[in-house]
């Protein structure tokens, strides 16, 4: 297990350096997980060792939830100050998520000769 954590710390820390370097506005985490992907799909079979680990994680995910919680606990003061902004930035950024979602689909649908409009 020690060996694969190591894997996917050394995936993320090549994310961060190549955001980092490349002065790029995506996550390291993010660049990282997508190079990981790529590997994975190089590799085209998923190591049992990584998938024991991996649920392993998976089955601890609310953890990370904690500090979350923390953070909200900690500004609860600053969040009560700012809420207007906060819900307007949160529902134009989901709709936009969705409207952006949406549009992919139906480019990708198109692109692969599918009617968009069949059900």
């Amino acid at each position: 297990m020690i060996a694969v954590l190591a894997v996917l710390l050394a995936f993320q820390l090549l994310g961060e350096a190549i955001a980092q370097v490349g002065h790029l506005p995506v996550p390291g985490p993010v660049i990282g997980m997508v190079l990981l992907f790529l590997a994975l799909q190089w590799h085209s079979a998923l190591p049992e060792s990584l998938r024991t680990t991996a649920q392993t994680l998976l089955s601890h995910l609310s953890l990370l939830f904690v500090p979350a919680g923390v953070g909200v606990i900690q500004y609860g003061a600053l969040l009560a100050k700012e809420w207007l902004a906060l819900t307007i930035a949160v529902l134009l950024s989901t709709i936009l998520t969705i409207a952006m979602t949406a549009l992919v689909m139906h480019v990708l649908m198109h692109r692969n000769g599918a009617d968009p409009s069949d059900d």
